[in-house]
């Protein structure tokens, strides 16, 4: 992390590291899912390991489907299960959202398994004919 940053790291690095871009990190500072742990004298964002963690999370969900919203819902039980001062009611129902997330991450992964399948078969049968076509 960066030495005159006192161990955050800059919205460049992280961007590095989650392959975002600035103004995605950006936006989901705004849509408060990932907001920046800490400001510079300047007011620049600064991130911690923990907050990379929390954008590589939705990174790994929007290809998925979800939703902003559905990604808020589902960060926000992560966090519950992660604090040790939840109650035993709280684990429980975000124990439970992340199963209803775990489905649909299933059922998203699977349509997009056939996608891709679909894209070889296609890439592989523009092969074929390309194969086929004499060249002049």
């Amino acid at each position: 992390m960066g030495a005159d940053t006192g161990g955050f790291l800059q919205i460049g690095q992280v961007a590095e590291r989650t392959e975002l871009s600035l103004k995605t990190i950006r936006h989901y500072d705004e849509l408060a899912l990932v907001q920046p742990s800490a400001r510079s004298s300047g007011g620049f964002r600064l991130y911690t390991t923990a907050d990379v963690d929390r954008l590589l999370l939705i990174r790994r969900m929007k290809p998925l489907g979800f939703t902003l919203a559905e990604m808020k819902q589902l960060l926000d039980a992560i966090e519950v299960l992660d604090d040790q001062a939840t109650t035993t009611q709280q684990r429980a129902a975000a124990s439970a959202e992340l199963l209803i997330y775990k489905d649909k991450s299933h059922d998203s992964a699977e349509r997009l398994r056939r996608q891709l399948a679909y894209a070889e078969e296609f890439t592989d049968l523009l092969t074929a004919r390309a194969s086929a076509t004499p060249r002049q």
